[in-house]
């Protein structure tokens, strides 16, 4: 079991969700009663959907123990309230134990039930297996499910743990009047036994070139099984009621005979709702601990070819399909419940060893659980990938369709967790804007169509998109140090960053002045430090790789405009505390902000730190402004701030606004969101203070972020902007780079971290592990992949080393220059 220091969320954490399943592949979640909710396995989202008769349930009996039957989930909380009460398929009818509790690191998510009647102790593990640099293992279409049972009795006790699963495949999102999904095909379930494996395969008769196409399976490696592959199916709920009796009878069950009960002709609209169900049964000896292991997986290989969001992108595919890219690696459901048996032990082995070393490690408890939590964005429905491996992303999803479509540039921009867990998703993105996305002339566009073959959306450029993908692209190089990658991408970079000369200087100062579209979805007029302090941070990491590829010229002409150009905004724009934007009349054209304090207005700065190229407008301006940031931005009691906006953060809980206006002057109309708190910028600004040294007020931020996502109030895995598991919140990693000082270099095969004491965990772009740091040095233990390393420091003291190449499951101890060793 997980075992970590993470606290419990009681059964009335309504709002917890954990979500389950592989990047690219969709999910299914748990829920803090244990049940199995949001079933989100194909293709798309759909927070709140039901599967009927989709559960767990235990039978414990024994010589002198009373039968015991449950549904494996606690109690129904109030209200119990709906137009037909719980709906047939919720089962609320059935006993249930009295109390669960939860808590989750991610990956792994732990259920633990109570019962005042249930002779045994039972506790719920789940996982789909994660391993960093390694996308493909960690996009698996399945859950592993292990429940814990331990016979505390003197005497021996007859355990069966079932499963439950209604045939998905083709299911709708609305249902018939008992809420029962509707079908497309006809669904079919059949018990099947072979490479080690049985269980229950849910197929249909739908074409393979039909969108709702798939399977799904519920499968065990365990010999002693017990199953009833179809339930009995008709006009009511007979199949529930004879399973119910099957089980309750002997804790076994028996396939059925016939289909139905029903006789005659039957009508076109009868229900082909379709449910399997398979059990593991043991016999526990007194004081007996056992694993009872499901292992769930799903396909669904087809996709749309084409975004069909909110934005409405020209979708001239919209009728073709594409296939994901699990879909390549898997002919099935029960090949995937296959290959999953044959690997799990490594997968689960890897899994557990990055959860031990972010977990286990000795940063702030907040700090882990803003980084860890926040990777669920990269396995939800806003992220996928396409038969090719391209990695495509919308912003997020509302509750049953994409939100903002296109792996808008402007909202990536903040993510960080991708690049340094997965950095070959985020080269496949470089590679889509720069070699797909950027036109002739070096505009880009920050909503990516050709994904989908599909031509371009005519809107503004994004500056801080566009520009921010710059200095991402000097992140990916600097990280995986691949030239070939660079260039690559290079012809398209080097126009995305001259036209922003063209576009942004209107006179040629070098302080970009004109209109700028931006991520709050309005055009900023005049100088601002937002815009300005991403181009600055651009035009070094574009002179860095300029002068790596040899073009000289360009290295100096952009190192150039970086210098006199910070130069002359700090002049223009900074007021003695933080920058504001210069604009003659800030009521003049809507949406601006002029005097006041933006909470981004140092975004191209946190780009900077996090990719090495140190301060890029002067170092106390900027300590000065993001301390301004935390001091009039951050509030420790939201009861009393006034928006008519969306609203993230209310009442009592703390949080920080995107901009405040305390020397005066708010325009009559703001920029829109303004009076918002997004998790994703209280992030940045949380990474930023720690990288200027305010740590506790950056802490003070992530903590006020968490304490909002209790599971009461909010779900801890799923952090909402404009949409549920929004990119933006994937910026949380940041705080880690920033508390670790963790700084790797492909290209110079070295690696920085900040001063000691540390034991963290830490990644490159060829291998990860964990680092222990204390008075006399530091130990790297690399658990995966490999590092070639030349240089190491801590707290920019060198260690003694001989250059070379450490392999995973190797330990080694470096000690400061000159110390004793």
């Amino acid at each position: 079991m997980i075992g970590g220091a993470t606290p419990w969320l009681g059964a009335g954490a309504s709002a917890a969700a954990f979500p389950l399943g592989g990047i690219g592949t969709g999910n299914v979640s748990i829920g803090a009663r244990g049940e199995l909710r949001d079933w989100e396995l194909d293709n798309g989202p759909a927070k709140g959907r039901r599967l009927p008769f989709s559960l767990f349930a235990i039978d414990v009996r024994g010589a002198t123990v009373e039968p015991v039957t449950r549904v494996l989930q606690s109690q129904f909380r109030e209200p119990h309230e709906a137009d037909q009460g719980y709906y047939a398929g919720d089962l609320g009818g059935l006993p249930r134990l009295r109390d669960s509790r939860m808590r989750g690191e991610y990956p792994f998510v732990e259920v633990e039930f109570e019962d005042d009647d249930l002779p045994v102790a039972v506790t719920l593990e789940a996982f789909t297996p994660f391993v960093p640099l390694d996308a493909d293992a960690s996009g698996i279409p399945a859950a592993v499910l292990r429940y814990r049972v331990t016979n505390p009795t003197a005497e021996p006790l007859q355990v069966s743990v079932v499963g439950s699963l209604a045939n998905p495949v083709g299911a709708s999102r609305k249902g018939d009047v008992f809420h029962f999904p509707t079908f497309e095909g006809h669904p079919v379930n059949t018990y099947l036994e072979g490479d080690g494996i049985r269980g229950v395969y849910f197929a249909s008769d739908l074409p393979e070139t039909s969108l709702a196409h798939g399977s799904a399976s519920l499968t065990t490696a365990d010999e002693s099984v017990t199953s009833k592959p179809q339930w009995l199916w008709g006009f009511w709920q007979d199949g529930v009621q004879v399973f119910w009796d099957d089980l309750r009878d002997d804790g076994r069950l028996t396939p059925e005979t016939v289909e139905t009960l029903e006789t005659g002709e039957l009508p076109e609209w009868i229900t082909r709702l379709r449910v399997g169900s398979l059990g593991i049964h043991h016999e526990l000896a007194p004081g007996e601990t056992r694993d009872f292991e499901f292992r769930l997986s799903w396909y669904f290989p087809n996709r749309p070819k084409a975004w069909l969001g909110n934005i409405n992108l020209p979708s001239p595919h919209a009728d073709e399909i594409v296939r994901n890219h699990y879909a390549t690696r898997f002919t099935d459901a029960w090949d995937v419940a296959g290959q999953l048996d044959r690997e799990l032990p490594a997968l689960e082995a890897s899994t557990r060893a990055f959860h031990a070393a972010l977990y286990n490690s000795s940063l702030p408890a907040e700090v882990i659980d803003a980084a860890g939590s926040n990777l669920a964005v990269i396995r939800s429905t806003t992220c996928f990938r396409l038969e090719d491996g391209t990695f495509a992303a919308w912003e997020g999803t509302f509750d049953e369709h994409g939100s903002c479509e296109g792996t808008c540039t402007h909202v990536w921009n903040y993510a960080q967790g991708l690049a340094f867990l997965f950095p070959e998703l985020e080269r496949s993105a470089r590679r889509t804007e720069f070699l797909h996305e950027t036109r002739e002339d070096g505009r880009m566009n920050f909503r990516a169509n050709s994904v989908f073959d599909s031509p371009p959306w005519e809107f503004h450029p994004a500056v801080d998109g566009q520009l921010g993908t710059v200095v991402r692209l000097y992140r990916e190089w600097r990280f995986s140090g691949d030239d070939d990658f660079l260039r690559e991408v290079w012809p398209g970079a080097s126009r995305a960053l001259d036209f922003a000369f063209a576009e942004w200087d209107s006179n040629g100062d070098d302080v970009l002045d004109s209109k700028q579209h931006n991520t709050y979805d309005i055009e900023f007029y005049g100088e601002n430090s937002l815009s300005n302090s991403v181009f600055f941070a651009a035009l070094r990491a574009g002179a860095k790789l300029a002068e790596h590829l040899g073009e000289q010229e360009a290295a100096v002409r952009w190192l150039g405009a970086a210098e006199r150009g910070s130069a002359r905004m700090d002049e223009l724009l900074f007021n003695g505390e933080y920058y504001e934007q210069k604009i003659d009349d800030v009521d003049a054209v809507r949406y601006q902000y002029g005097t006041g304090v933006l909470s981004d207005q140092l975004f191209g700065q946190y780009l900077a730190h996090l990719t090495g190229l140190g301060h890029v407008l002067p170092a106390e301006h900027v300590k000065s402004a993001i301390e301004s940031v935390y001091r009039y931005n951050f509030r420790d009691d939201l009861s009393r701030h006034h928006s008519v906006q969306r609203t993230y953060a209310l009442g009592h809980e703390a949080g920080l606004v995107l901009c405040s206006w305390p020397r005066g002057g708010r325009p009559r109309i703001p920029f829109v969101y303004s009076d918002e708190v997004w998790t994703g910028i209280e992030y940045q600004v949380a990474a930023h203070l720690v990288f200027e040294g305010f740590v506790e007020e950056g802490l003070t931020v992530v903590r006020a972020v968490r304490a909002r996502h209790n599971g009461r109030n909010r779900n801890p895995w799923n952090e909402v902007e404009c949409g549920n598991h929004y990119a933006r919140s994937l910026a949380s990693w940041a705080v880690l780079i920033a508390v670790t000082g963790a700084q790797y270099d492909a290209v110079e095969r070295s690696l920085a971290f900040a001063a000691g004491p540390l034991d963290s965990f830490f990644s490159t772009g060829t291998g990860w592990g964990r680092v222990s740091i204390d008075g006399t040095g530091a130990t790297l233990a690399l658990d995966h992949g490999t590092l070639a390393l030349d240089r190491l420091s801590v707290g920019g003291r060198p260690l003694t080393m001989t250059p070379g190449t450490l392999t995973a499951g190797s330990s080694t101890r470096f000690t400061y220059e000159g110390a004793p060793e």
